[in-house]
């Protein structure tokens, strides 16, 4: 199995496993391949270093660790805050109720009494949105990946 280092044309960093380079090709050929937070085939393989297990080679020292550790901890940021706001858009989806295109119509229910209050998501577009916030109710644009719409198999 290999695990190469992918981006999008958006910048986007994200890790691909396959089977073999050859299977890389093949599925970024079929545009198999996307961006798991916009959705982009533009994919490409970043360069990286290959992983060899040689029997009895020792772990690196400390110091040799350090040395290869980004020093900028700002080099760190942008997939850590990949990371936290996948991990949010999941517990978005996970606690909330899709309501699709009646997004508009049930926050209006929900604000007036008319319907339990729960969590609600779904689309609105920009007009109801700027309707509801002109009515006092909170609503927030929130994109969702395309990986994230279905579930995965």
């Amino acid at each position: 199995m290999k695990v190469f280092d992918l981006h999008c044309a958006h910048g986007h960093a994200f890790e691909g496993w396959f089977a073999s380079d050859d299977d890389f090709q093949d599925q970024l050929a079929r545009q198999l391949l996307e961006c798991p937070l916009c959705g982009d085939r533009d994919v490409s393989k970043l360069p990286s270093a290959p992983r060899l297990n040689l029997s009895g080679a020792s772990a690196p020292s400390p110091a040799a660790s350090e040395a290869a550790a980004p020093k900028d901890v700002a080099a760190l940021q942008p997939a850590a805050m990949q990371a936290a706001w996948m991990h949010m858009v999941r517990q978005v989806m996970a606690n909330t109720e899709d309501v699709g295109g009646r997004f508009a119509e049930e926050a209006r229910r929900i604000h007036y009494g008319e319907a339990e209050e729960r969590g609600i998501r779904g689309q609105a577009t920009s007009e109801q949105t700027e309707e509801l916030l002109d009515e006092g109710i909170a609503v927030v644009a929130l994109p969702v990946p395309p990986s994230l719409k279905n579930t995965l198999q």
